[in-house]
């Protein structure tokens, strides 16, 4: 499978280019467009219990959608809810990849997308105490809201991110939770409260704008909303 960005990095589209019969994986509702004769269908990957697992508890839809070639190959477009940026990640054995509520948005079909929990610290920090966890074998193309900051980690190397513009990081970096501040009072003041410290080795991925701001202006704005 090959994958074509274009758009980027403000109104990002990935084409899957697929040989005959190859087929890729995709967040139910993704696709934009198609070539005419391909296959479409939905189910519930490795059965109820972990659809519902991933949908409940990862913050992604129960149903995924697998696209098909016909036997001259064939494309499909995939777009992600939000604006913003596209990247894609090479998932190996030993390279897995971790991935935040509503980022996925499709997968080579060796990529297999579950469910991992993230700890008590991702719970308190607003994420949610599960991520999404890409084993196996392929890419998997991972959308942000906003533009796209990837950091290579060295050993022991750390960076500061505010919760809401976390996006993915290999498992091979370590996570931990603090106050943005060293007091309530100063956390208050500067308006960030939570935030993770990366430590590498390993790829941290980050997008520009927060999602939670898009919701609190649409939620303010409304017709009633000041009233």
């Amino acid at each position: 499978m090959e994958i074509q960005l274009r758009h980027n990095p403000s109104f990002s589209v990935a084409r899957a280019i697929l040989g005959p019969a190859e087929a890729v994986r995709a967040e139910s509702g993704a696709m934009m467009a198609m070539a005419v004769d391909m296959n479409l269908d939905a189910k519930i990957e490795g059965g109820l219990m972990k659809g519902l697992k991933r949908s409940v508890l990862g913050g992604e839809s129960l149903f995924i959608t697998t696209a098909t070639a016909p036997d001259h190959g064939g494309w499909i477009d995939f777009a992600p809810a939000l604006p913003g940026d596209i990247t894609v990640f090479d998932v190996t054995p030993d390279a897995a990849l971790l991935i935040q509520k509503g980022s996925f948005l499709c997968a080579e079909q060796g990529v297999e997308v579950d469910t991992k929990w993230g700890g008590l610290r991702n719970l308190v920090g607003g994420e949610g105490g599960f991520l999404l966890r890409a084993s196996g074998q392929g890419k998997i193309v991972v959308s942000t809201y906003g533009a796209l900051d990837r950091f290579e980690l060295q050993p022991g190397q750390q960076v500061v991110v505010d919760t809401n513009h976390m996006v993915a990081f290999s498992e091979s970096v370590q996570m931990e939770l603090r106050r943005a501040s060293d007091s309530l009072l100063k956390s208050a003041k500067t308006g960030e409260g939570f935030v993770f410290v990366f430590t590498g080795p390993g790829e941290l991925m980050m997008q520009s704008r927060n999602p939670d701001d898009i919701v609190n202006y649409v939620v303010a704005n409304m017709p009633g909303a000041r009233n």
